[in-house]
């Protein structure tokens, strides 16, 4: 007699139905896997071909960045026969211990090696960023924010250049990386490494903070293995304590006083935002628009790359030096920010556009003989050797003469004497080398340089101009101008 009951042997076709959707799934999932490692592929292609477009510019001269001339001569230094203590703490050693195997076999600095090597950390803070948008909101905030830093201006830029910022920016981003992904002591180690790179590393202390918030014990740890981390690599810090902390402090206290160039940039506020939309463009409106949103949200993810950025800022704000270089460390949690706003990606990537096309520009005038070899191919082929020449900086060294350098102007310095005609003229001197990187920054802000400005006008009046090169056709780089006495 029939019941009805047999109806339930139906059921066995729902772990059919699940059998078929897992091959589907699994599918999918490597679809969206090959897809993801294309994304990033093509992302560090494209950070790699901007970053190694031009990086021989200038040479055999460091003069992307006056910082060049200082810390690639050190590097070397140390592998021929000045041994592994710097004697010098304007900033920690973990960048020059990592140019320096590189300047073994060189017998002179070698500025090519070292910009390689930033170039290569560029890239690989591109990759660190991508890592930091993954395991903060996703795949859509790991391509736009690295993305992000693969084209920003200021990124490319320094990426060119043999200095201690990139290696700053990419501790930062893994280091954040790292707290986002729970793993917080590994991230009070990357910390210390950043810190290694540049004093402002120590700010990674309040992201530390909240990512470990009431896991006291771990965050001890942490900031533990951070300082063993910030001492192994800078380990000469307790050697001459004294001096280091000197040399910090006046590092710092110059950007505090202010630079010459500065002076029309009104509030640190606005000479910051300047810098960073200089870098990003418009972008910068959407990543703002994400840290209000994280802001608001507060998840965990949220909160970390909000008080970094926040804190940072607020360090920015107290100096009086806006140099774009400062703003790095912010652009791959920027960027990130940018990413999580799901909704404007279509738009975030489109807009990706406009700091490519300036970085391009950028890297095309890479490509051009620097005005300031030209003009020292120029001096050390028409000027007898041995003839007393006063020199500002930011030009090429010259060899085989008797130079005078003239001493930057600013805020934080002294006015230097020697910017006088005629007292130059007592001194022997028979030409002086002026250029646009210093002259322009006086003359546009002449009533705080009075004697400075006067310099430059009395050349102009008083001495006879031999030499004159400007930037333009297959020639870059400031304007660079001899006078003779």
């Amino acid at each position: 007699m029939s019941t009805g009951l047999a109806a339930p042997e139906a059921r066995p076709a729902a772990p059919e139905k699940a059998r078929l959707r897992d091959p589907l799934q699994r599918i999918r999932g490597r679809k969206r896997t090959a897809i993801a490692s294309a994304a990033l592929v093509g992302v560090l292609a494209v950070a790699a071909a901007l970053r190694f477009i031009g990086i021989d510019h200038g040479l055999p001269f460091g003069l992307l960045n006056p910082d060049e001339q200082v810390i690639v001569p050190r590097a070397w230094d140390m592998v021929h026969g000045g041994g592994p203590n710097p004697h010098w703490f304007n900033y920690p050693s973990v960048v020059l211990y990592l140019m320096a195997p590189f300047q073994a076999w060189h017998a002179a600095p070698a500025y090519l090696d070292a910009r390689i090597l930033m170039a290569l950390l560029g890239v690989g803070a591109v990759a660190a960023t991508w890592w930091l948008g993954l395991r903060a909101y996703g795949l859509v905030a790991a391509a736009i924010g690295s993305a992000v830093v693969a084209v920003d201006v200021t990124h490319v830029a320094y990426s060119h250049m043999a200095v201690t910022d990139i290696p700053l920016t990419l501790g930062v981003a893994a280091s954040l990386a790292l707290m986002v992904s729970g793993r917080i002591e590994l991230a009070g180690v990357v910390a210390g490494l950043a810190m290694g790179a540049k004093w402002p590393g120590v700010l990674l202390i309040v992201p530390l903070i909240v990512a470990a918030w009431r896991q006291w014990r771990r965050l001890g740890i942490a900031v533990l293995l951070g300082a063993i981390t910030f001492i192994a690599t800078s380990p000469f810090v307790l050697v001459e304590p004294r001096k280091a902390f000197h040399d910090a402090w006046t590092t710092q206290d110059v950007h505090h006083t202010g630079w010459l160039g500065f002076e029309h940039d009104g509030t640190a506020l606005i000479g910051f935002l300047h810098r960073l939309w200089s870098g990003m463009g418009p972008l910068l409106v959407i990543a703002f628009v994400g840290l209000v949103a994280a802001l608001v949200a507060r998840r965990r993810p949220d909160l970390i790359l909000a008080s970094f950025v926040l804190i940072y800022f607020i360090n920015l704000l107290t100096l009086k030096s806006h140099f774009d270089r400062f703003v790095l460390p912010l652009i791959p949690a920027l960027g990130v920010l940018a990413g999580r706003v799901r909704i404007l990606a279509p738009v975030t990537a489109a807009l990706l556009i406009v700091p490519l096309i300036w970085s391009i520009q950028r890297d095309e005038q890479l490509t051009k003989a620097d005005t300031r070899v030209v003009a020292h191919d120029w001096i050390q082929s028409h000027i007898p050797s041995g003839t007393k020449i006063a020199a500002e900086s930011s030009t090429a060294p010259l060899t085989g003469f008797d130079v005078l350098p003239l001493e930057l102007p600013g805020p934080a310095f002294p006015t230097d004497p020697n910017r006088e005609v005629r007292r130059l003229e007592r001194q022997g001197v028979r030409y002086v080398l002026v250029n646009g990187l210093v002259a322009d920054r006086v003359l546009a802000a002449s009533s705080s340089y009075p004697q400075e400005s006067r310099f430059y006008h009395d050349l102009a009046s008083e001495a006879q101009r031999v030499y004159y090169v400007r930037p333009g056709g297959d020639l870059s780089g400031p304007w660079l101008a001899l006078y003779r006495i």
